[in-house]
């Protein structure tokens, strides 16, 4: 760490001093993206080019914006080589990105959970229109014109769930000459991506642009060491095999000096083997579990095969975890797949220019089909097993060896299933000033609709039991023919309205004040239905030893129990629904489900106040102050089980910010910006397990952390010290921690016993705290202990991050070559809000390198490149641990006995990972 704060500021010291030495500023001011765009690409190697942004709805010079704002351009993007939401990342101080949950954070701040009934903290537009996924922004730059990424709230022209920041994507338009191009890559990995597009006149007042793109990938970056044990099939490797699609199609017209409009549409198609959103690279850091109980606390953990009691093991892996010795090895006998159908994209704006002001109308929605299928347990490549039974009965009537039943054969080939059903629209009308008035302003009116299904369901088709489970509380018994031991499907409808007016007056020619307002209103409203059901584990069964196994042991119906499934009543039997539910759950005796109703609305006012000070045409000095805010919402859906607090309370940021741009003429750009954020309320995931033993199973709930705080220093530059030379360079620390929370028990350790742990201080005893099963006799340990988080990281905001671009341009009589390499370093971050070793994923660094030839026709553009050079292990966000708990019989006889104990093999750790050395070429021909 000391030699990289070493490196940090040598680097932050040569810039400041190059300062010193750049000649004094000129009348126009030199503005650029804060990762600017190369001095090839704007200005033949003569200096640093102009960037114009809509930050604040309106076109304006990048470095006019007071706002942080890091762009980038489709141009800039070729040169440097960011083909992915995660390489922006890279170059974006703040800016954070999972793959496999597509989520987005900023300065701290953003999406913990996939629940869609709970928003995200970035909002994202594309073209104007709304929308929560990030999948657009990942385009690449033959679609997209240029993506800016504003930190910070921006709670007046972009409120909704921009509590954390915004990230606008521009598409490419319509030109008015014929234009056409077709762009080919191939890369290892057996990749390559084929795009084209075509635009021009259709008359004299209209334009059109089509477009398309397919990719594929037929080798993953993760190998499968999976060997069928009857077939001698290998398993199917995973990490980005992709099979993708995108076409595009515009239309823009100018009725009038007045009046003119534009529209796109958009198709996307998906049918990946274990890449894309929701199937990033991960792996686990620990060794098969060998207990018999999974995590869920429902079903046989597979990795008990391998505990050295069970027998008839059938497997085609080695009960060694292959990732121990390669993290990008993994052995599983169930594939992985994301598919993405019935999805088209509309964006259409249109405009009236009115002597003075513009009126802007903004329309657009998504509709979307995406299912995620895959192994449910840790890869361990188990298909069969037997448990060994009781050799006497246990008590009169329990399944044993002598009453016939045998042993219990288990088949643990889980699988899940993760469907999105999306579609939401919106409307947005602006009305915006464009005089040359010393007084200029943005007013607007917003609306937004969405409705989404979310269907969830975990299951084991091998398991015979599972189809004619048993209830729980005598009630007949309810077939389950798919098997699935969790099956949850939440529907939920949003609505989002909002008013909102900024003004900016320019006091002086060096002056200018800003205010702004917006108020908001968030109405969700739907229902849940959920079926839970135990097979053959403690939980089921008591929680104590010993179990009833056997070959006629039944599979338990929970969906009945109150502490399974919230009933909404309380101990009398009285209707007591908790906050956000309507009415008690109700139970529906024909198909085995429990549905309850959910009803709640939140509202907010925000806004902003700033000053900027100019006081030359190359220098903007601001402070502001913004208060943001996030929608309450829901925790339903994806591992909830009808839990007791489902709603969850509005987020709410108070923001201070300074910040400074300064251009030294044409050589050096400067972009630093100070931020101290008070946040409160946080929306944060939390797994609440039973470890007391019972009828139970895990269950997730949101928790709002009462107070936190992110605060902070960044720093975007660019020099050019010489004509063709560029050095890009960007900078963050951030300290996102939390100030108040106390109480909270650590799922992936609930007796507080990691050396990080902060117990609280009370006493624990039956009646004071609940049981922990699993530590009993260990120091401390038998009991749940909450904790008190006070200093704990806010997860995924590494507290230093660092990039640096180099890239020279060579002018030769056939065109340009220029050659660039990156450099990017990232500080270690957890996964959650309780810091400890196995939520933690450490600092890494990764070099890139890209030469690019430019014919002097400009007619094509040759790539070369390779990424990750050094083949280093990087990770995308902090890792999430878990506890691997459970029953075993330490006697090591070949079957159950009265002498089996609870506890904790350890803990589980898995990270989300880069991608491995990529190289590949790519080729631009431009027809005209």
């Amino acid at each position: 760490m000391n030699k990289q704060v070493l490196l940090i500021s040598c680097a932050l010291s040569a810039l400041v001093l190059s300062a010193g030495g750049a000649y004094a500023a000129t009348a126009t001011a030199a503005a650029t993206d804060t990762a600017p765009a190369t001095a090839v690409d704007a200005n033949g190697g003569s200096g640093i080019g102009e960037l114009v942004v809509t930050a604040e709805k309106r076109e304006q010079n990048l470095q006019d914006v007071p706002v942080a704002i890091t762009a980038f351009t489709s141009a800039k993007r070729d040169l440097i080589g960011l083909n992915t939401i995660q390489d922006f990342t890279n170059f974006t101080p703040g800016l954070q990105y999972s793959q496999a949950s597509d989520k987005l954070s900023l300065r701290g701040i953003g999406r913990l959970t996939n629940v869609h009934a709970a928003d995200g903290g970035v909002a994202i537009y594309s073209d104007g229109v709304y929308t929560s996924s990030t999948t657009e922004a990942g385009k690449s730059p033959l679609f997209v014109d240029r993506v800016e990424v504003l930190r910070g709230p921006q709670g007046t022209l972009y409120g909704r769930n921009a509590i954390a920041g915004a990230v606008n994507i521009i598409s490419v338009r319509p030109t008015k000459d014929p234009y056409a191009e077709i762009r080919a890559e191939y890369s290892n990995y057996n990749r390559y991506l084929i795009q084209g597009a075509v635009s021009g006149p259709l008359s004299d007042n209209v334009q059109f642009r089509l477009a398309a793109s397919e990719e594929k990938q037929t080798r993953g970056y993760l190998h499968n060491t999976y060997i069928d044990p009857v077939t001698g099939k290998r398993g199917s490797d995973e990490g980005q095999i992709i099979n993708q699609y995108y076409v595009e199609g515009q239309l823009q017209f100018q009725l009038n000096d007045k009046f003119d409009g534009w529209a796109k549409l958009g198709v996307f198609y998906w049918n990946n083997k274990g890449g894309g959103p929701g199937t990033g690279s991960t792996y686990v850091s620990t060794p098969y579990p060998t207990f018999e109980t999974g995590v869920a606390a429902l079903t046989q953990n597979p990795g008990y095969a391998y505990s050295g009691n069970a027998t008839n093991v059938i497997t085609g892996c080695s009960p060694v975890n292959p990732t121990l010795t390669n993290v990008r090895d993994f052995c599983s006998n169930t594939a992985r797949r994301d598919k993405l159908n019935d999805t088209v994209v509309f964006a259409s704006q249109f405009n009236y220019h009115g002597d003075g002001f513009d009126v802007r109308y903004i329309a657009g929605g998504t509709h979307y089909h995406y299912s995620l299928e895959g192994p449910n347990t840790d890869p361990s490549g188990v298909s069969q097993y037997t448990l060994p039974c009781s050799p006497a009965p246990v008590y009169p009537g329990a399944p044993n060896c002598l009453y016939g039943s045998g042993p219990l054969t288990i088949y643990p080939t889980q699988n899940f299933t993760y469907q999105e059903v999306e579609h939401w629209f919106s409307n947005e009308l602006n009305i915006v000033s464009t005089s040359n008035s010393p007084l200029q302003y943005v007013v607007g009116a917003y609306e937004y609709a969405e409705g989404y299904q979310q269907p969830v369901t975990a299951g084991d088709p091998g398991q015979p039991q599972l189809a004619n489970p048993t209830s729980a509380v005598g009630a007949p018994s309810i077939p389950n023919p798919s098997r699935n031991f969790y099956d949850d499907r939440p529907v939920l409808n949003i609505r989002s309205y909002a008013g909102f007016g900024q003004v900016d007056w320019k006091a002086t020619d060096t002056l200018k004040f800003t205010g702004g307002l917006r108020y908001s209103y968030d109405h969700k409203f739907g229902s849940e239905s959920v079926r839970v059901i135990c097979f053959a584990v403690t939980a089921c069964e008591g929680g104590t030893v010993p179990e009833i196994l056997g070959n006629y042991t039944p599979a338990i119906d929970l969906t009945q129990v109150p502490s399974v499934v919230s009933n909404g009543r309380n101990a009398l039997g009285q209707p007591a629904p908790p906050p956000g539910v309507v009415g008690p759950t109700v139970y529906n005796s024909q198909t085995g489900f429990a549905t309850r109703f959910y009803d709640a609305h939140w509202s907010a006012l925000t806004g902003t106040a700033g000053v900027e000070w100019t006081p030359n045409a190359d220098t903007l000095l601001y402070a502001k102050y913004s208060r943001g805010y996030k929608a309450g919402g829901f925790d339903i859906g994806i591992g909830t089980t009808l839990g007791p607090s489902p709603e969850t309370n509005p987020e709410h940021v108070n923001s201070y910010e300074i910040g400074f741009k300064k251009d030294f003429g044409r050589t050096l750009q400067t972009n630093v910006s100070l931020f101290y954020y008070d946040y409160t309320d946080a929306q944060v995931p939390i797994d609440i397990v039973s470890t007391a033993g019972g009828l139970t199973s895990a269950n997730a709930v949101f928790f709002n952390v009462p107070k936190a705080v992110s605060e902070g220093v960044e720093l975007e530059a660019v020099w050019q010290p010489v004509d063709n030379l560029q050095i890009l360079f960007d900078y963050s620390y951030l300290d996102a921690h939390i100030t108040q929370a106390d109480g909270l028990i650590d799922p992936s350790d609930p007796a507080a016993l990691d050396p990080r742990a902060t117990p609280d201080a009370t006493v624990c005893t039956a009646a004071t705290c609940a049981a922990d099963i699993y530590t009993v006799g260990l120091p401390n340990g038998g009991f749940q202990r909450g904790q008190n988080l006070k200093g704990d990281h806010l997860p995924n905001s590494p507290k230093n991050k660092f990039a640096l671009n180099v890239n020279y341009t060579i002018h030769l009589e056939a065109g340009t070559l220029t050659p660039t390499v990156s450099y990017v370093w990232r500080d270690a971050q957890y996964g959650s809000i309780f810091d400890r070793a196995d939520s933690r994923a450490p600092s890494w660094d990764q070099v890139d390198a890209r030469l690019t030839f430019k014919s002097a026709n400009g007619k094509y553009t040759l790539i070369g490149y390779v990424k990750n050079i050094f083949n280093t292990i990087g990770y995308d966000n902090g890792a999430i641990g878990y506890r691997k708990a459970g029953t075993s019989d330490p006697s090591g006889f070949p079957y159950y006995s009265t002498t089996g104990v609870n506890f904790v093999q350890g803990n589980s750790t898995t990270y989300e990972i880069n991608p491995p050395r990529l190289y590949g070429i790519e080729l631009q021909y431009k027809f005209f």
